[in-house]
């Protein structure tokens, strides 16, 4: 497969997988990757880190967390972004009327997924894997549904962010 048959392919299982004509689905894609959603999350995973360390292990740790986001930001969006300068869904002129301007690949599903695996891997605990990996999962989702990203921006966020992570 050469990547004209990729970036067509890609095309396509967006246009498959974005919106649903439904107000509840867009209301609830534009809350899910809306940043006011992170504020709960981040307050939530503080709280936890703080509780169930000592001082010093709990801002190891937080220092850890914003090293993690800090690389998968930047090099998601200070080398990726401006390296592949891939259009977004929104900027694409063949189907910018069916769905910022480059979007490969995906801040937010590189930070999520980087912030998932980080605490996954460090608290060791089932269901706060499985609460931070749906959490990143939504959030990524809610970028191909609002036609800000393709699936493989997503995908090659997610990668990213689970190798830093």
């Amino acid at each position: 497969m050469d990547i004209q048959q990729y970036i067509a392919a890609d095309k396509e299982l967006l246009l498959n997988l974005n919106g649903s004509q439904s107000l509840f689905w867009d209301g609830f894609m534009w809350v899910a990757t809306s940043t006011i959603v992170w504020v709960p999350v981040a307050a939530m995973l503080l709280y936890i880190i703080i509780k169930n360390n000592k001082i010093q292990e709990a801002l190891l740790t937080i220092v850890m967390i914003a090293l993690v986001i800090t690389l998968a930001d930047q090099i998601a969006s200070g080398l990726c972004k401006p390296f592949f300068a891939r259009f977004r869904p929104t900027q694409d002129p063949n189907i910018m009327y069916m769905v910022g301007q480059f979007g490969f690949i995906s801040s937010h599903a590189a930070n999520t997924f980087a912030i998932s695996v980080f605490l996954s891997l460090l608290i060791k605990r089932k269901s706060l894997t499985f609460m931070l990996l749906f959490w990143a999962v939504l959030n990524s989702y809610s970028r191909i549904y609002l036609g800000v990203h393709y699936p493989g921006d997503i995908l090659f966020g997610t990668i990213e962010g689970c190798f830093i992570g």
